[in-house]
């Protein structure tokens, strides 16, 4: 019986994994948690063999999650799902330790075949994201975005960033919204954890 415990923050989508999970005969759901910062303490007290994660939850980011599962409880394999299919994001939870990533547009019955593999000690990986993310060695931030972000990261608002760079206010914010949609961020606090994770920054 594989040991499964679902990490989701969307009570719906939680729902209909724990309910999909449920119906196969091999796979059992020992846990089900809501927010980033509670998959650590729960993993290590019912201590699933799975554990399939959104990569963003309230709380605590999904890698570092995975960072801290992987050192408390090496056995224990991790499958990211993610609503940001981007090869950037991919290499972030590889990094972390994940053994599987896959999309949100993942269907069930490979969802259910992805947690089979982990356990078996295979990796699995979205198909088009990795062979994206193998390509993607170099830095996509010029040297101006990587300066942009670096003040970001220091906790620089879009007008000091501005006057900082004696740039205009609304070019900052193009800049914060091309670098965003470069790196598959979200946020500039995502996009500041994924260009330090990939050494871009």
């Amino acid at each position: 019986m594989i040991r499964v415990l679902i990490a989701e923050d969307m009570d719906m989508v939680r729902e209909a994994l724990v309910a999909r999970l449920s119906i196969e005969p091999d796979i059992e759901v020992v846990a089900e948690v809501h927010r980033g910062d509670a998959v650590f303490s729960v993993a290590t007290a019912v201590r699933p063999d799975v554990v399939v994660q959104d990569m963003v939850m309230p709380g605590a980011e999904g890698t570092a999650v995975c960072a801290a599962l992987q050192r408390a409880l090496p056995t224990c394999r991790v499958l990211i799902i993610s609503a940001i299919d981007h090869p950037a994001t991919l290499r972030s939870a590889v990094r972390a330790g994940a053994h599987g990533f896959l999309t949100k547009g993942t269907s069930a019955t490979q969802l259910v075949a992805a947690i089979r593999d982990i356990h078996a000690g295979k990796r699995v990986l979205d198909p088009s994201l990795a062979s994206e993310a193998m390509r993607l060695d170099e830095n996509p931030l010029t040297p101006r975005e990587r300066g942009i972000l670096q003040l970001a990261s220091e906790g620089y608002s879009s007008p000091q960033i501005a006057a900082s760079l004696q740039l205009a206010v609304g070019t900052v914010r193009n800049y914060l919204t091309e670098i965003r949609s470069k790196l598959g961020a979200r946020t500039r606090v995502d996009a500041v954890r994924i260009a330090r994770e990939n050494r871009w920054l």
